[in-house]
């Protein structure tokens, strides 16, 4: 059974839209395009060198897709080799040929692909970007953890993280650090159903 592990960078309000850049996702109206770059530090790079550190394939939803396909394959920098390397398995209605090497296109029903996939033996499945394509994701329970950073920034507007129709679940926290400029890494892992209860019984 392999994981789906989503890598996300998100606001203190819980916006994760174009982190990386200021045209890399201006749906919306979108004006606070690359929010992530001035909280980048040596240690964010150590972290992202863990995580990318090992073998992974990708799962991809169609904008990501194409924003990923359109910068690493000619880049130089850390992380590149790995991502070109990894299968990418990319989600999209209207991507017909897909030029990024070892990329596969979902068919239709993407939740059965994947829950195929996933249950197939292989290395872990990482999810970067793909704000829309998540929601799917977790509409569907296909999420095992989350490894989160957490910027000290609000924009107040854009494509948020837990946009709607979540499962209600319980997760776990397995690690935790702070930056020296503020970002929070924070990893977690699927932990059963939503435990309640009541103070005042």
């Amino acid at each position: 059974m392999r994981k789906l592990n989503v890598l996300t960078f998100v606001t203190l309000d819980g916006v994760m839209q174009a982190p990386g850049g200021q045209a890399e996702d201006m749906d919306g109206g979108f004006t606070h395009g690359g929010w992530s770059v001035g909280y980048w530090d040596k240690a964010m790079d150590e972290v992202m060198t863990e995580q990318m550190g090992h073998p992974f394939d990708l799962v991809l939803g169609r904008k990501t897709y194409e924003i990923f396909a359109g910068y690493w394959p000619t880049s130089k920098e850390e992380g590149a080799a790995e991502l070109n390397k990894a299968k990418k398995y990319v989600a999209s209605r209207t991507l017909k040929n897909l030029s990024w090497e070892n990329s596969v296109l979902l068919g239709k029903d993407v939740v059965a692909d994947l829950k195929k996939i996933k249950a197939q033996d292989g290395p872990e499945l990482q999810v970067h970007g793909s704000a829309n394509f998540l929601q799917t994701l977790l509409k569907n329970d296909l999420v095992d953890e989350f490894w989160l950073k957490i910027f000290p920034i609000t924009v107040g507007k854009g494509k948020r993280l837990f946009a709607e129709g979540v499962m209600p679940v319980g997760f776990k926290l397995t690690e935790t650090l702070g930056t020296p400029k503020g970002v929070i890494v924070a990893n977690y892992v699927r932990d059963g159903s939503i435990k309640t209860g009541s103070f005042g019984a």
